[in-house]
């Protein structure tokens, strides 16, 4: 089983940026995370950042192309606003799992709507480095549940 783990604005930034929201961990350590809990469950995680929005919806394109089985996103605020990529989104056919760090509806009323909710399998936020580990946990699961059916 292949997920595909994308990060989005600002990621690569972790560890530095607002400490207060985001805590003291680095992307770097997120996917090790990503990584030793993949080979846990048997899965291979493959993480991908970029803070170009076209690059995030050629990478989502790739994604679909190499048949990936699921798809973790956090893209950061691109989350709130970018339709393109919500379109290239929903070109997949396999469980996407939307992710975040923080609480998004305890902080600016901006960051209270998403525009992927409608087409993601569903949304985890505000457990920090934990968002990552439950929605990685969550894709693996909803593979092996539509695989069962």
């Amino acid at each position: 089983m292949r997920v595909l783990m994308l990060h989005g604005i600002n990621h690569n930034l972790f560890g530095k940026r607002d400490p207060l929201q985001y805590g003291m961990i680095t992307l770097a350590e997120i996917d090790a995370r990503l990584q030793a809990l993949g080979r846990e469950l048997g899965v291979e995680v493959e993480s991908f950042q970029t803070n170009h929005e076209g690059a995030m919806c050629e990478r989502v394109h790739q994604g679909f192309v190499d048949g990936v089985d699921a798809v973790l996103i956090n893209a950061g605020a691109w989350t709130h606003y970018s339709y393109g990529l919500r379109d290239a989104l929903a070109i997949l056919t396999v469980p996407v799992v939307e992710i975040h760090m923080s609480n998004i509806h305890a902080r600016e009323a901006f960051r209270h709507h998403s525009v992927f909710a409608e087409i993601v399998r569903g949304q985890i936020c505000g457990f920090g480095v934990d968002s990552y580990l439950l929605g990685l946990r969550a894709a693996v699961s909803a593979v092996k549940e539509a695989k069962a059916r």
